[in-house]
């Protein structure tokens, strides 16, 4: 979206301007936080409340994520699990997963060697304790965040608001950051702060387990998101298709922006976790998961197979081998 104090875009679904309008403040005006909490997450029409496909190849589908790949993706996390647990019996764990598709999971169809398995999916309650692998696909990128833009010498707050029937981006009136932003910048330079990401990570951190925590997202630096970036991350995807309006066909389309692994690496620090490390998701299932893929790669030498094919799309740089980091800390008894 541009950074514009106000643009305009489609209008509104009759449910989806009653909810707004119940929510917004008498000007007519939320957060853009508050309008994505909205738009993902309400319990009727929210994007993923709904009872809808959103991930696969398949017409009607939105995106496509590393579990689009199939069972080998599940294989190959379960290996790097194993051996990042240092020794310790995996049997002795359970693999947790939370925000997996409805009946669906990472590991569903995958022999594993872990005590047993479950999942949570969008809106479930998280209680966690005892010895746990806990693992995420794309769920911090999901999470609502809040825009900054650079405006005149001061950063301020964009909101949504709603004008005839129709919703535009605002710029909110003053007030103070909860994040740091930089002292200065480029007029009109656009920060995405996935605040809520990090909400969730502690959360998650703080309740009372031991074990592994693994999670798979796209995301970057606060240096890089701050410096670098100035026409911010955020983005929204329909049918395959990226764009910029994220105001458009709210509850229909997904909206997301890059993670901060710098935040959520705190969170796991500041919860007792050693050492919380990110790296690429080629040289995750590189270093973690070698002996599995030379498995599967020598089992099946003489033919080009469809396992093949999905490591190749998992680990090239090309493909989601560098779109895609894993970050990954163990926190002891």
């Amino acid at each position: 979206m541009g950074s514009s104090a106000e643009s305009p875009a489609s209008p509104l679904p009759p449910a989806f301007l009653a909810a707004f309008r119940a929510r917004a403040d008498a000007a007519g005006v939320m957060s853009f936080a508050a309008f994505m909490e909205l738009a993902l997450y309400h319990p009727e029409f929210g994007y993923y409340r709904r009872p809808h496909r959103r991930i696969g190849r398949q017409p009607g589908t939105d995106f496509y994520t590393a579990t689009s790949a199939g069972p080998v993706f599940g294989e190959l996390i379960a290996a790097a699990a194993g051996q990042l647990l240092g020794g310790q019996n995996p049997r002795d764990y359970e693999f947790f997963e939370i925000g997996a598709e409805p009946g669906a999971g990472v590991l569903q169809g995958v022999s594993h060697p872990f005590a047993r398995s479950q999942t949570l999916g969008v809106g479930d309650e998280i209680n966690l304790k005892g010895r746990l692998i806990v693992f995420s696909n794309e769920l911090f990128d999901a999470q609502p965040f809040n825009r900054y833009v650079y405006r005149d010498g001061t950063w301020r707050e964009l909101g949504v608001k709603l004008t005839d029937a129709t919703l535009v981006e605002t710029i909110l009136p003053p007030a103070p950051s909860p994040v740091e932003l930089p002292a200065d910048a480029t007029d009109g330079y656009v920060i995405d702060a996935p605040l809520a990401a990090s909400v969730l990570m502690r959360r998650i951190a703080s309740q009372p387990w031991h074990g592994l925590l693994i999670a798979c997202d796209y995301g970057k630096t606060w240096h890089e998101i701050t410096g670098s970036l100035p026409a911010g991350t955020a983005r929204a995807y329909h049918q395959h298709r990226q764009s910029n309006d994220l105001l458009a066909r709210p509850g229909e389309q997904d909206l997301t922006c890059h993670v901060c692994w710098d935040w959520l690496a705190r969170e796991l620090t500041a919860q007792s976790f050693q050492l919380p490390q990110v790296e690429s998701q080629e040289s995750f299932f590189v270093r973690h998961a070698g002996h599995h893929l030379q498995t599967v790669i020598a089992a099946e030498a003489a033919t080009l197979s469809q396992r093949k094919l999905a490591i190749t799309q998992l680990i090239h740089p090309t493909h989601l081998g560098h779109k895609f980091q894993v970050l990954h800390a163990l926190r002891s008894s």
